[in-house]
């Protein structure tokens, strides 16, 4: 471990050239990348791994970031394979399959559901193999940016001490804790987004049959939407994601909702019917957020902890690693070469912000009924299907081809939109509740 450094000696040299914040996905991602360039990286970690987090369900785009790390065989060995997603609507009356074999990227036909504690533990032993030196239960509790001389960060670790590191630059893994963000005062709440969670894990829940039963089911219900993620140990992760207001005049206990909440669904109530609930129910509310910056003199923030989305694509472990790569290219050109950082920063900031940009378009739609009606009636019409699979694999940063025909079904939904309210207007007919949706595909 460092020794502890007296505060305002500025002549003596950082303890590393990175400290990184946080040992999840983004973090040991960054860790493992920039210690495998020669960089000294310090990374400090509030938990002791393996450690329960919620977020199994992976993209297939995350797969080469894997094998960049060199970790995909340990992965597999664990994982449940996930070959596509499920969407149920009560108000269709069916499902539809999509199947990433038909994405727009054929190389990348499934990705892989997974045990957080066993995923994330393996990123982070390969930061460790890579050089990275991992402080583990240190929770850090500030930092200090001097006008001049190395950054400053305090922790408080296992034993009970406060300890102190100094690092050229700063790499913010927090999470959703966002250290960085809640010290500047720039998260802000996504209003636009305005959700709550609340979620378990069931052995015994029925599942879809063959290839398809590992498969993430996103499942429509009056209140806001359910996921439903088979594990491979034969666990179920349930979750449902609604408006935050609807959970403050719960009334009970949180277990005693979350089953009243899966009773108001027929799809889920069915397919946990002979299930039984594993561990606790969790809740968690102030779902979706955003920093006002994500880097600046001598940081930068990746993953959860500059801005957290919501999660009906699954895009929360892949869009943590990926930022984690961008983030590690523009630390190590910054330590390379300090007159680029402002533009390599900058350029860090443009993709983040585009990254959730292309999935925030969606989201912020996916309970309205021009959007149901779009994803429960696919069409390849100029292949516009194959992009949004493409979305949903997270291929979007693979071409102008995909964008255009993502731009396109933005065009669709606005016109399915438009003929959906002059329908309503002209005194067309309401929706008539459905029973349990049967299969169908796409």
């Amino acid at each position: 471990m460092a020794q502890l450094q007296q505060a305002g000696d500025l002549s003596t040299p950082p303890d590393c050239d990175v400290l990184v914040i946080g040992g999840g996905p983004a973090g040991s991602s960054v860790a493992a990348l920039l210690a495998e360039r020669g960089r000294r990286v310090i990374l400090l970690e509030k938990d002791r791994h393996p450690r329960f987090h919620i977020g199994e369900s992976l993209l297939p785009h995350n797969l080469p970031l894997f094998d960049r790390l060199g970790v995909r065989g340990q992965i597999e060995a664990s994982a449940q394979h996930k070959y596509g997603i499920e969407f149920v609507s009560p108000f269709h009356g069916k499902s539809v399959q999509y199947e990433f074999a038909k994405a727009w990227d054929k190389r990348f036909p499934y990705a892989f559901q997974v045990r957080r504690s066993v995923f994330d533990h393996i990123l982070l032993q390969n930061a460790a193999a890579k050089g990275a030196e991992i402080i583990e239960a240190c929770r850090v509790t500030a930092v200090e940016f001097p006008e001049s001389g190395p950054q400053r960060i305090t922790a408080r670790c296992e034993d009970g001490k406060t300890r102190e590191w100094r690092a050229t630059f700063i790499v913010d893994a927090s999470g959703r804790d966002t250290l960085l963000a809640s010290q500047f005062g720039n998260k802000e709440r996504n209003r636009r987004n305005d959700s709550a969670a609340i979620f378990g894990h069931f052995t015994g829940a029925r599942r879809l049959a063959g290839q398809a039963e590992g498969n993430i089911s996103i499942v429509w219900f009056d209140n806001g939407w359910f996921w439903f993620i088979p594990l491979a140990d034969g666990t179920t992760s349930v979750g449902a994601v609604c408006p935050a207001a609807f959970f403050k005049n719960r009334g009970t206990d949180l277990t005693s909702f979350f089953m009243s909440v899966i009773a108001s669904c027929p799809e889920i109530a069915d397919r946990l019917k002979d299930a039984a609930l594993t561990g606790s129910v969790t809740a968690t509310g102030n779902y979706s957020y955003t920093s006002k910056t994500t880097s600046g003199r001598n940081f930068i923030m990746v993953g959860d902890a500059c801005a957290f989305i919501d999660p009906v694509f699954s895009t929360g472990v892949y869009l943590a690693m990926k930022t984690g790569f961008w983030a590690a290219d523009a630390v190590d050109a910054c330590l390379q070469a300090p007159h680029s950082a402002p533009s390599r920063l900058r350029r860090y900031d443009t993709a983040t912000r585009k990254a959730l940009e292309s999935f925030t378009w969606f989201i912020y739609r996916i309970r309205e009924p021009a959007m149901r009606n779009l994803f429960m009636s696919p069409r390849n019409w100029f292949r516009v299907e194959e992009a949004i699979l493409s979305l949903f694999a997270g291929g979007i940063f693979e071409g102008w081809q995909i964008r255009l025909r993502l731009y396109l079904f933005r065009a669709i939904y606005y016109v399915t939109k438009f003929s959906l309210v002059r329908h309503r207007f002209s005194g067309g007919a309401r929706r008539v509740p459905a029973s349990t949706p049967r299969e169908a595909n796409s």
